[in-house]
C-alpha cells in the first residue's frame, strides 16, 4: 500500500478550505460569443451531473449564452475528458474535470490516452470537494467495516458496486480488499446513480460512493454508512467512523470536480469564465444544494486550480500503480 502523503493531504485541505477566492466581479454586460457545450464524463442523474447542470444554467445566464450539458460517460471518466482535450480552444467546449478522469485516469489509462491532465487543459475553477464512503443495504447484517470484511472473507464473499472501473470508489475498494486480505468482487456501473439504486434495491449488497451522491440516501435510511475515507469524522454524520478508525490508516481519499477548458484558451476568456462560475456558485440555489449534500464548494480558480490538479496527479500516481488496478 502506498498512502497519499501527508503533504498532498495538507495541500488538498489548504486548497479547498483556505485558498483565497477570486475577487468579486460585476455582472458581464457583453454577451458571450456563442453557445457552450459542457461535457460531463459521467452518466446523467448523479449529483455531480446535477450540480454541473445547475452551475451551467447560472453561469450561462451571467455570460449571456446557453450552456448545453453533454454527458459522455465511460473508461473511468477519461472518454469525456479526452473529447475536450482534443477540442479546439475556441470558446465552445468546456469539461467537468474530475478526480477519476484527471488524477486517477491520467495514470491508470496512460497507454490508452494521448493527452495530459495538466498540460492539455486550462483549469478554470474547482466546483466541489467530497469524501467517499462504504455503504450497505440496511437489510444486511453488516454494521461496521469489520462486519463487511468478515463477510467478504466467507465463501461467496460480498459484491460491491461503484461508478465504474478506474473510478476512485473502485480504487478505494481495491485498496481495502488488499489491506484486509479478501478477494475483490467489484460490480462496475456506468455511473454512481445506478450503482446506488441497485444497492438500495438489494441487487448488490454494498456500494462505494461519494458523500455528495449518498447523503440523501443516508438521511432517508435507504443505505447504511459504514465508514468514510476522510482523516476525521464528518460533522454532519458524527456517528460514522473513518476507515482509519476502522483499522486502515492508509486509505484516505477526497473527491473533487472542477471546470476546465482546452489548453490554449485565451487568458481573458478564462478569467471571464472564472468570474461567472464563481458568481454562479454563490447563488442561493447552488449554495443550498451544496448544504443539502454535505458538499464543500470549490474555492480555487485559474492558476490555483491548475496547481491543485497538478498536485493531485502527482499524489495519486503512486497510489494507482501500487493498487494494481487495471482498466477494463
Amino acid at each position: 500500500m502506498v498512502p497519499l502523503s501527508g503533504r498532498s493531504a495538507m495541500i488538498r485541505r489548504r486548497l479547498f478550505l483556505a485558498a483565497p477566492a477570486l475577487a468579486a466581479r460585476p455582472a458581464f454586460a457583453q454577451a458571450y460569443p456563442g453557445p457552450i457545450r459542457l461535457v460531463v464524463p459521467f452518466a446523467t442523474g448523479g449529483t455531480t451531473d446535477i450540480i454541473a447542470r445547475l452551475i451551467a444554467e447560472e453561469t450561462g445566464r451571467r455570460l449571456g449564452t446557453t450552456i448545453v450539458v453533454d454527458n459522455r460517460p465511460g473508461a473511468g471518466a477519461t472518454l469525456g475528458t479526452g473529447l475536450v482535450a482534443r477540442a479546439a480552444p475556441d470558446r465552445t467546449t468546456l469539461l467537468i474535470s474530475t478526480i477519476s478522469g484527471m488524477a486517477v485516469g491520467n495514470t491508470l489509462y496512460r497507454d490508452r490516452i494521448t493527452w495530459d491532465a495538466d498540460r492539455d487543459f486550462a483549469h478554470i475553477a474547482m466546483i466541489l470537494g467530497t469524501p467517499y464512503l462504504l455503504l450497505v443495504n440496511p437489510a444486511t447484517p453488516m454494521h461496521s467495516v469489520a462486519d463487511f470484511v468478515a463477510a467478504a472473507k466467507r465463501p461467496g464473499g460480498v459484491a460491491y458496486a461503484t461508478s465504474g472501473i478506474g473510478s476512485v470508489p473502485h480504487l478505494v475498494g481495491l485498496r481495502l480488499a488488499q489491506a484486509a486480505g479478501f478477494e475483490l468482487q467489484h460490480i462496475p456501473y456506468r455511473g454512481g446513480s445506478q450503482a446506488a439504486t441497485d444497492a438500495i434495491a438489494g441487487t448488490v449488497p454494498s456500494v462505494m460512493d461519494s458523500l455528495t451522491a449518498a447523503s440523501a440516501y443516508i438521511r432517508a435510511g435507504s443505505l447504511r454508512p459504514l465508514a468514510f475515507t476522510t482523516r476525521e469524522r464528518i460533522a454532519d454524520f458524527p456517528t460514522v467512523p473513518t476507515l482509519i478508525e476502522s483499522g486502515y490508516p492508509d486509505i484516505v481519499a477526497d473527491g473533487w470536480a472542477g471546470i476546465a477548458a482546452p489548453a490554449g484558451t485565451p487568458r481573458a476568456l478564462q478569467e471571464r469564465l472564472a468570474g461567472a462560475i464563481r458568481e454562479a456558485m454563490a447563488t442561493p440555489t447552488i449554495a443550498r444544494r451544496y448544504a443539502e449534500t454535505a458538499t464543500l464548494p470549490g474555492t480555487l480558480f485559474l492558476n490555483d486550480a491548475q496547481a491543485f490538479v497538478r498536485a493531485e496527479i502527482a499524489a495519486w500516481a503512486p497510489v494507482v500503480r501500487a493498487s494494481g488496478a487495471t482498466p477494463g
